[in-house]
This record gives C-alpha cells, sequence and structure tokens, in this order.
C-alpha cells in the first residue's frame, strides 16, 4: 500500500509567479498559505502507518519540495509527469486529481492525503482496504450549496452514468479523510469518461463545473469494490476550534485519523494558531521520519 499527497507551497516566489501569470490575479494568500506541518504528516504516516510501502509527493516544480526533505526517502512527483502538458500550469486540485493513478510505480491500493490529514493513533492495514475493498464512510445530500457539493455532485452523476447505475435526487459524498484507491479502477473511469475528465483538467482554476476524485471512489462504490463504513476520525475547522481543543484533538485524539481543515483567518489568528499547531505536532512526534534530512 502506497500514500500520495499532493502539496503546494504558497510562498513560493516561483508558483506565485506562475499563478498570476496564468490567471490574471493576484494570489489568494490566505487560500494557499502553508501552516508548516508537512513533516508531521510524514512522521505520522512512519509512526502510526508503518505498513506503507512508498510516498509519493506531488508538488508543481521542484521548488515547491521542502528544503528538510530527503528525496532519496520521498517520491516526488512533478505535475508534467503525469498530467499532459496542454493542461499545465495547473492551480486547480480537481485535475491533479484526475491523474494521479499515473504515477510511475504506484501500488494497486493506494492512500491519497490533502495535506491537512494526519495519523494522530495506531492504524492498521484493514482501516483502508478489506476484502479486496476499499473503506471510507458516505454521507447523502439532496443539495448542492456551494461551489464543492455541486462539483461533488458533478462526480457522483457522472460516476452512476458510466457504471450503469440509476440516477438518484440524492448524491453521495465520502467522508473527508485519506481515500482509499484502486489504480485499476481509476484507469477503468479515465477511460470511460476520458472526455468529462479532459474538461476538469483544462480548468486552471476550480469551477463548479468540476469533477473531483470522488468520481473514483463513488465508482468503486457502484461497482461494489468499497464497502461504506466510516473511518475513525475526527473534522476540525480552525475558525470555529479554540486553542486548547486544537491541542486536544493532537494530543489526545478521539480517532485515529485527523483532519484540520483551514479558512480565511486573520494573519494574527493565523499565526496564534499555527504556533499551537506546531508545537503540539512537535511534541506528539518528535522524531524525524525517514523522509527528512
Amino acid at each position: 500500500m502506497d500514500v500520495v499527497i499532493t502539496y503546494v507551497d504558497g510562498n513560493d516566489p516561483v508558483w506565485k509567479q506562475d499563478y498570476e501569470k496564468t490567471t490574471n490575479v493576484p494570489v489568494m494568500e490566505k487560500r494557499f498559505r502553508d501552516w508548516g506541518t508537512l513533516k508531521y504528516l510524514l512522521r505520522g504516516i512512519e509512526t502510526k502507518m508503518p505498513f506503507i510501502r512508498n510516498v509519493y509527493l506531488v508538488v508543481s516544480h521542484p521548488s515547491q519540495v521542502p528544503s528538510w526533505a530527503d528525496v532519496s526517502q520521498l517520491n516526488i512527483v512533478l505535475h508534467k509527469d503525469i498530467i499532459p502538458q496542454e493542461f499545465l500550469p495547473t492551480f486547480n486540485c480537481n485535475p491533479i486529481e484526475m491523474h494521479l493513478h499515473r504515477i510511475p510505480g504506484l501500488d494497486e491500493e493506494y492512500l491519497y492525503f490533502n495535506d491537512d490529514m494526519y495519523p494522530v493513533d495506531k492504524c492498521v492495514p484493514e482501516d483502508f482496504f478489506r476484502d479486496g475493498k476499499a473503506v471510507i464512510g458516505y454521507y447523502r445530500h439532496m443539495f448542492a450549496s456551494n461551489m464543492y457539493k455541486k462539483i461533488c455532485r458533478n462526480s457522483d452523476l457522472l460516476a452512476k452514468r458510466i457504471a450503469g447505475a440509476k440516477p438518484s435526487c440524492f448524491f453521495m459524498r465520502p467522508q473527508h479523510i485519506c481515500s482509499p484507491m484502486y489504480r485499476s479502477m481509476c484507469e477503468e473511469v479515465y477511460s470511460k469518461a476520458e472526455e468529462e475528465v479532459r474538461r476538469t483538467s483544462a480548468s486552471r482554476t476550480r469551477t463548479e463545473e468540476n469533477l473531483n476524485q470522488y468520481l473514483f471512489l463513488n465508482y468503486q462504490y457502484l461497482k461494489d469494490r468499497l464497502i461504506p463504513e466510516k473511518v475513525s476520525n475526527k473534522h476540525i475547522s480552525v475558525a470555529m476550534t479554540s486553542v486548547s481543543g486544537l491541542w486536544t484533538a493532537i494530543m489526545e485524539p478521539r480517532g485515529k485519523m485527523l483532519c484540520i481543515n483551514d479558512v480565511h483567518l486573520s494573519e494574527e489568528r493565523y499565526q496564534e494558531l499555527r504556533t499551537i499547531i506546531l508545537e503540539a505536532f512537535e511534541r506528539k512526534f518528535p522524531m524525524k521520519s525517514r523522509f527528512e534530512k
């Protein structure tokens, strides 16, 4: 089993220049800022998920690779390695997600992490794959009230169509946690929905017409390759959590996985919470992982 992590350092001047040149708008600093927690995600994988074989870090440019990373252990994948050149550069996570299964050497079973997800308690392989099926919880929605949910609905509708399932007034959305993927199933989806995938890939920034990774997960579910069972986790928003709440979520976890969701905080609040989060993670994971120099 492998891990794939997508990562953006919004402070990188090379990335900023590409973004502003391509989009003709200034970078939204609050959306792309780096919390400095990637190394703790990697330490969590090493200590709480020792069954993981390889870890792949997907970035746009070599300048995005952290200076502390040991690239002999951490497999660096550039966007150009997996995404057709006609769709680059991209500043939209959805086209990136459409092509992760194309990483050379990637295992048939892999977990896709955003960089705000952390293993905080001991995990076992059966938490994510069991009896030839992926494992993840699901929610049902009727209304798509924002762009994110509209993209989720698009993905669910297309998954149903290519899987030969009946459409429904409800759409399915997996829990926001690392996604258990079968590489061969992703390839199958790509071949059946190449035109739709290409349309999303052409979007340099996110739009409500996009597809996302749930196209692949929902297809697995519809093809009976997924068990809809919630993985033990806690999801918190930095906008709605106290300093003590953040500390407790990291140091005394109530689930195996933790997602710390970023929002548009003031600079002062961001710096305050970032300090607490880094202190807590350093105390929880004090030893360097093999992915660090």
